[in-house]
């Protein structure tokens, strides 16, 4: 299934600048192998030593977070929008 990632700007440094890119896979975790595949450098930013999802990404699929469906096992349906978001954190000291 095609669907469209959207990238932040951490990321786009790896896809040659695109602020999104096409990218095919049943699931979120097949995506983002197929991203890692062609933008090698993207590996670290999203995916642990473990395989599962870098904790300090957030990922939506069509505006759900995945962390509350089957995270990288989320289905991509043909025209899905992928949305990679760093994790933002901080606060007054």
């Amino acid at each position: 299934m095609a669907a469209t990632v959207i990238l932040p700007t951490l990321l786009r440094a790896h896809a040659d600048g695109a602020s999104s890119v096409e990218a095919e896979g049943a699931t979120v975790g097949e995506v983002f192998q197929g991203l890692i595949a062609r933008y090698p450098g993207m590996a670290a930013n999203l995916i642990g030593e473990d395989g599962e999802l870098h904790r300090f990404v957030n990922v939506y699929r069509n505006d759900d977070d995945i962390r509350y469906l089957e995270q990288l096992g989320t289905p991509v349906s043909d025209g899905d929008e992928i949305a990679i978001l760093p994790a933002v954190a901080g606060g007054a000291g």
